[in-house]
C-alpha cells in the first residue's frame, strides 16, 4: 500500500509539473474577436515565440514560474500587454488596438514627406541592419502541397502489347493526384544572415511529416519499366522520341538487361542509371545541406540585399507610395506606407517604418502579376503567386535582425502535345523500325510551397567562433506518418495550423 501511495503521489506531482511547463493561448482583437497573427510573446523580455496565422501560441518554461515572471505580448497596431505567469489562467487573450494621435508621433519628429522618408530609409539601410556574424536559434517549417489537376494519355497506336491504353490508364489511376509534405527544424545557425556560403547549421531536432504511400520512387518505376522493355527491346536498338516539331535520339543498349556478358556500352548504361539513383539518394540523405540552403534563401528574400526581388527602395521612382497611417510596434511609433508599381514592376505591399531611425520593421508583400509565364509548343510554366511577411527587431547590439519570415509560392506546370516513341535497330536489314507507340499527352501539375521561419535568440559571434564550428552533415529528420503533438513538447516552436494537425498517412 505504501508503494502504491508513493507511486500515485509521484504521478500526481509529475502531472502537476507537466501542466505548468507550458502556456497555451490564442490572441484575439478585443473588438472584432478576430485572431491576431505574428504577435511576439516573450518571457521576461527575453526569448519568446510568435503567434501563428490563427493567433495561437505555446511557450515552454525552463523552470517553475515565480511571482516576478511575466509574459509580454507585443503586436503591430496593439497596446503592449504584460501578464503575470503566476496568475495566468486564460486560454484567450484579448489585445486592445492602439489609438494614435498625430501630435504624439510628431513630438520628436518633423512632418516628413513620403520622398523624405524613403530617402532616409535608404540612408540608414546599412547601419540599421546587422550584417555581421551571429548565432541564432531558429525554428523553420516548410509545407509542400502538390496537386495533379489533369493527367491524360491517349494511345493512338502501339505495336507493344503491354503498352496499351488499359495499361497506361492503370498507371495513371495509381499515380497520387495530391500530396502534402511538412518539414520542421529546430536549429542553431552560425554566420551571416542570408549568405549561404557563410552559414553553418546545427540541427537540434527535425521531423518530416508525409505519406510514404504517395512518394514517387525512381526504383519502383524503373522495375516496372524494365520488365516490359526487357521483353521487347532488341540488342543494339535505340529509340527515336518525337514530340511536336522536335525529335531527339536516345541510345539504349539492350545488353543492359542481360545478366551475363555485358560489354562496355552496357556498363555505360548501368553507370547512367546508377548515377540517377545516387542523385535521388543524395537528395533524401543530404538533409542539412538542402535545408540550410532553403533557410538562407528565405533570409535573403529581403529588401536589405541588393539582389532582392524587392526594388521599391533602389528603384523608388517606379512605385507610387502612400502614407496610410501611423501605428505602434514594440513601444515605438511607425509609419504605415503602402506601395504599388506604376507600370511593370512585380510587387505591391506595405512597409512599417520606425519614426526614430527609419528602419523598416515589417514588410507585407504580394505579386501583382505572374512572375514567370511561359507557354510554347505545348509546354507551359506559370509562377502565379509569391506573397509573404518579413518582421525585424533589435538585438543586444541595437541592430535590427530578422525575427520572423514567411513566404508562399504557387506554380503550375503543364504539357499538352503529341508524343511518339519509335524503336529502331542499327543491324536490322531493310526497314530498321521495330516498334512504335503514338500518343497524345496532357498533364497539369500545381505546386504550393509555404515556408516559415522564426528566430528566438540572436547572439553576436566572431569570425573565429564561426570557423571553429563544424557541421554534422549526416543529420536526418525523424519520419512522422501523422501529426504527433508530443514531438515538440518542451521546445518553443510555431504552433501548427489545422492542416498539419489533421494530417495522417493512409494505412
Amino acid at each position: 500500500m505504501r508503494h502504491i501511495y508513493f507511486t500515485c503521489l509521484f504521478i500526481s506531482i509529475s502531472i502537476f509539473i507537466n501542466a505548468q511547463e507550458s502556456i497555451n493561448a490564442k490572441l484575439l482583437d478585443s473588438i472584432s474577436k478576430t485572431p491576431i497573427p505574428f504577435a511576439t510573446i516573450s518571457l521576461n523580455d527575453n526569448s519568446g515565440v510568435i503567434s501563428n496565422s490563427n493567433g495561437d501560441f505555446s511557450i515552454y518554461l525552463s523552470k517553475k514560474a515565480s511571482n516576478t515572471d511575466s509574459l509580454k505580448i507585443r503586436c503591430l497596431g496593439y497596446e503592449t500587454k504584460q501578464l503575470s505567469i503566476h496568475k495566468f489562467k486564460d486560454s484567450i487573450i484579448l489585445l486592445n488596438q492602439k489609438n494614435i494621435e498625430l501630435e504624439e508621433v510628431l513630438v520628436s519628429n518633423k512632418n516628413y514627406s513620403i520622398e523624405e522618408i524613403i530617402e532616409k530609409i535608404n540612408e540608414n539601410l546599412k547601419s540599421n541592419y546587422d550584417q555581421n556574424y551571429i548565432k541564432s536559434k531558429l525554428f523553420y517549417r516548410a509545407s509542400y502541397f502538390t496537386n495533379i489537376t489533369k493527367s491524360e494519355v491517349d494511345i493512338k497506336k502501339t505495336t507493344i502489347p503491354e503498352f496499351n491504353q488499359q495499361f497506361v490508364d492503370s498507371i495513371l489511376a495509381a499515380m497520387p493526384k495530391n500530396s502534402d509534405d511538412y518539414t520542421e527544424i529546430l536549429a542553431d545557425i552560425y554566420g551571416k544572415s542570408g549568405e549561404e556560403h557563410a552559414q553553418k547549421l546545427d540541427i537540434i531536432k527535425a521531423s518530416h511529416l508525409y505519406d510514404k504511400s504517395k512518394e514517387v520512387s525512381f526504383e519502383s518505376y524503373e522495375e516496372k519499366f524494365n520488365t516490359i522493355v526487357k521483353k521487347h527491346v532488341k540488342r543494339d536498338s535505340y529509340f527515336k522520341i518525337k514530340s511536336g516539331l522536335f525529335g531527339t535520339k536516345e541510345e539504349m543498349d539492350s545488353t543492359y538487361y542481360d545478366n551475363i556478358g555485358k560489354d562496355e556500352k552496357a556498363q555505360h548504361t548501368d553507370a547512367i542509371i546508377e548515377e540517377q539513383k545516387k542523385r535521388e539518394k543524395e537528395r533524401k540523405e543530404n538533409f542539412l545541406k538542402y535545408r540550410k540552403s532553403s533557410i538562407s534563401n528565405l533570409q535573403r528574400n529581403s529588401f536589405i540585399f541588393e539582389d532582392s526581388d524587392f526594388n521599391f527602395l533602389t528603384k523608388s521612382n517606379r512605385y507610387d507610395f502612400k502614407l496610410e497611417d501611423y501605428s505602434f510596434l514594440n513601444d515605438n511609433f511607425v509609419y504605415k506606407i503602402s506601395f504599388k508599381p506604376k507600370r511593370k514592376e512585380d510587387f505591391k505591399g506595405t512597409i512599417y517604418v520606425n519614426t526614430d531611425d527609419f528602419a523598416i520593421v515589417r514588410l507585407d508583400y504580394e505579386n501583382v502579376k505572374p512572375l514567370k509565364n511561359f507557354n510554347l509548343l505545348g509546354l507551359s510554366y506559370r509562377h502565379f503567386l509569391k506573397r509573404g511577411t518579413l518582421i525585424y527587431s533589435k538585438n543586444d547590439t541595437d541592430k535590427y535582425v530578422l525575427k520572423y519570415a514567411d513566404k508562399e509560392d504557387g506554380t503550375k506546370f503543364g504539357i499538352k502535345r503529341p508524343l511518339k516513341i519509335i524503336e529502331k535497330n542499327k543491324h536490322t536489314k531493310g526497314r530498321r523500325k521495330q516498334n512504335e507507340l503514338s500518343s497524345d499527352i496532357h498533364f497539369v501539375l500545381s505546386n504550393t510551397e509555404k515556408s516559415e521561419l522564426v528566430v528566438f535568440e540572436n547572439e553576436p559571434i566572431s569570425e573565429s567562433n564561426y570557423d571553429a564550428f563544424t557541421e554534422e552533415p549526416k543529420v536526418k529528420p525523424i519520419y512522422l506518418p501523422s501529426y504527433d503533438p508530443s514531438f515538440w513538447e518542451g521546445y518553443n516552436v510555431i504552433e501548427p495550423n489545422q492542416a498539419i494537425k489533421d494530417f495522417k498517412s493512409i494505412e
